[in-house]
């Protein structure tokens, strides 16, 4: 006889919501999920935005993320006004501010976390069939109108693109904010080089709301139940009901089967959209918000880009109401207007402040395409090329390189979209890695920083290539944005010059008058050269300059290869460059001072240190 504990559903009016816990839903293999649907009380069929995912559905935001909601609430006002906020959660939406407009919200704790039994696999194709089978579920009940939209932050969009590709008949339009897509290029391994974000995330956002965790997890703020299920597990248990992520990340250097079960095909990603990104999200979540607009076969489909923390303008009334009048359009089929507005609306940085532009394609059509040579004897970056033979420059493989600058601006120059490198480099070893970041210095030369997603002290942009997964894919490649195949590795020869074109992510910013533009080729991750950006709550190191984002895993970069001498050559036929979108004023659509600009450019943009 099975005597566990078990979850008893149960209905209950308050704070103006029907509230249903704890809702049974069955999978297909027979294990049963469970979802909190906040709904009208008033009887009606209602639209449903739904968010599957593994940080349990009972625990508060302000629990399980203190450090993150008391910046986000000081700075934020808006985000706490006109709710109690009881019911606020990590990346996904109050339903205290979307049941009034006729929307059921439902959160569903994914497999193995929270509430929900059975073995964590994050992003798994078992996660990706469960989140369908929990879409057609809510369709399907009669409370529901039928349609599904989904919506939230990082783990709850990125698996938005995953679902997509699997075309749920009721799944109707989703905001992807700030979620990345390709688990390789965009997840995983950068460039080829491992992320050891992954595994760490593992242990600090999953395994502490694992299924099972009983006391050893918390309990809701809400109703007083254990947000981890009513079962307690041991240790060996709970290990045996979970991949071992970390190591089934370090297996499949390459990209394979593995990767490809967890992306998108982008041909089949059909559902309209709202993609959001983060010009500070670097470098995890902005390449697959860019690169779904770009390539996803959705006839409908927006792009929003904007700044500061990862978390802030998902719940600001500037991101709040732009979600609300995409899903008002597809979801309740209101004649809004939405179906005027600009395919891209860009919230373009400055060094102190945002302005909102909008805009009819990703990349910029009346983009200048841009390039900056590199010079050897001065470190400069000039729009002629080297002349004759130039000396080649030499540093440590794992070391903080060179910088290369341009002269300082004699105008106001914008930088929006994205760029790319090329270089010619040898090793000492057979392998290399090149770390790219592309920087701003005030007239002073000190380095102009952002706050982004994560950390707050971001440079403008970053990219990264080891060079044996130089491979180009020639049909999806472009000079703007090289796509590599990272299908086989071409290890070098002691001594041997490459070609290497870098991929850097989408980026934005106005270089001022008199500032200067800096381009530093490492070995190893980006520091910021001023005071630690501290730590949060949910992440292991202290913020550096790349947030939790780091590169440096023994195991994936061996000091036998990767610690010898990178060179980079230049002269003759070897161009190195760096190709820049700079964007010309725009006469048709006058840039204008945005909301979000009012309220974040006094606290978001710039730091000089």
């Amino acid at each position: 006889m099975d005597d566990r504990p078990r979850l008893t559903p149960r209905s209950e009016v308050r704070s103006g919501m029907r509230i249903d816990w704890d809702v049974p839903i069955t999978m297909d293999d027979g294990l049963v999920l469970r979802a909190d649907v906040f709904r009208p009380v008033k009887d009606g069929l209602y639209p449903v935005i739904l968010s599957y995912g593994p940080y349990a559905k009972g625990l508060a935001f302000q629990d399980g993320y203190p450090s993150a909601w008391e910046r986000m609430a000081r700075e934020h006002p808006d985000v706490t006004a006109g709710s109690s906020n009881l019911y606020q959660q990590w990346e996904v939406v109050d339903p205290e501010k979307w049941v009034p407009h006729d929307y059921a919200c439902m959160r569903v704790d994914s497999r193995g976390a929270g509430c929900s039994p059975g073995r964590i696999d994050p992003f798994s194709p078992r996660e990706t069939k469960d989140f369908y089978n929990c879409i057609e579920w809510a369709a399907v009940q009669p409370w529901s109108n039928g349609k599904v939209g989904l919506n939230g932050i990082s783990y709850y969009g990125s698996n938005q693109w995953h679902i997509a590709t699997l075309q749920p008949p009721h799944l109707a339009a989703m905001c992807i904010w700030e979620g990345c897509a390709d688990w390789h290029r965009d997840m995983t391994h950068h460039g080829g080089i491992l992320c050891t974000f992954w595994e760490n995330w593992y242990d600090m956002q999953v395994k502490t709301v694992q299924y099972g965790a009983g006391e050893r997890g918390k309990r809701s703020r809400v109703h007083g139940e254990l947000v981890c299920g009513p079962e307690t597990l041991s240790n060996e248990e709970l290990a045996s009901n979970r991949v071992p992520f970390g190591d089934d990340i370090r297996a499949h250097p390459l990209e394979d089967d593995y990767h490809r079960a967890r992306s998108p095909i982008w041909s089949k990603v059909k559902t309209p959209f709202l993609s959001t990104a983060n010009w500070g999200g670097q470098p995890l979540h902005p390449r697959g918000n860019f690169e779904g607009f770009y390539r996803a076969a959705a006839e409908d489909k927006w792009l929003e880009v904007h700044g500061i923390e990862h978390w802030t303008h998902f719940y600001t009334d500037y991101g709040r109401e732009l979600q609300l009048r995409f899903f008002d359009y597809f979801l309740h089929g209101k004649k809004n207007g939405w179906d005027r507005q600009p395919r891209v609306q860009l919230q373009v940085r400055h060094t102190d402040k945002f302005v909102e532009r909008h805009e009819d394609e990703w990349p910029l059509k009346r983009t200048r395409w841009h390039k900056l040579h590199l010079h050897t004897l001065d470190q400069s970056l000039r729009a002629t090329p080297a002349k004759g033979k130039a000396p080649s420059i030499s540093f440590d493989a794992m070391g903080d390189g060179v910088t290369f600058l341009t002269d300082p601006a004699k105008d106001d120059v914008e930088i929006t979209g994205p760029s790319s490198l090329k270089l010619y480099v040898s090793s000492s070893t057979n392998d290399a890695d090149i770390f790219v970041v592309v920087r701003v210095f005030s007239p002073e030369m000190k380095e102009v920083v952002f706050q982004g997603a994560i950390d707050p002290h971001t440079p403008v942009a970053q990219g990264w290539l080891r060079a044996s997964h130089r491979k180009l894919d020639k049909k999806l490649s472009t000079p703007w944005r090289p796509y590599h195949t990272h299908d086989k590795k071409q290890p070098l020869k002691k001594g041997e010059v490459v070609e290497l074109d870098i991929e850097i992510w989408p980026t934005s910013i106005v270089v001022p008058k008199g500032y200067r533009l800096g381009l530093s080729i490492r070995g190893k991750d980006y520091v910021y050269p001023g005071p630690s950006g501290g730590k949060l709550s949910n992440f292991k190191n202290e913020l550096t300059g790349c947030g939790p984002f780091l590169h440096d895993d023994p195991r994936d970069r061996p000091p036998k290869i990767f610690s010898g001498v990178t060179t980079l050559h230049f002269g003759g036929r070897r161009q190195s460059c760096l190709l820049l979108p700079l964007i010309p004023p725009q006469k048709s659509k006058p840039a204008r001072k945005s909301k979000t600009a009012k309220t974040t450019s006094r606290k978001s943009s710039r730091k000089a240190r």
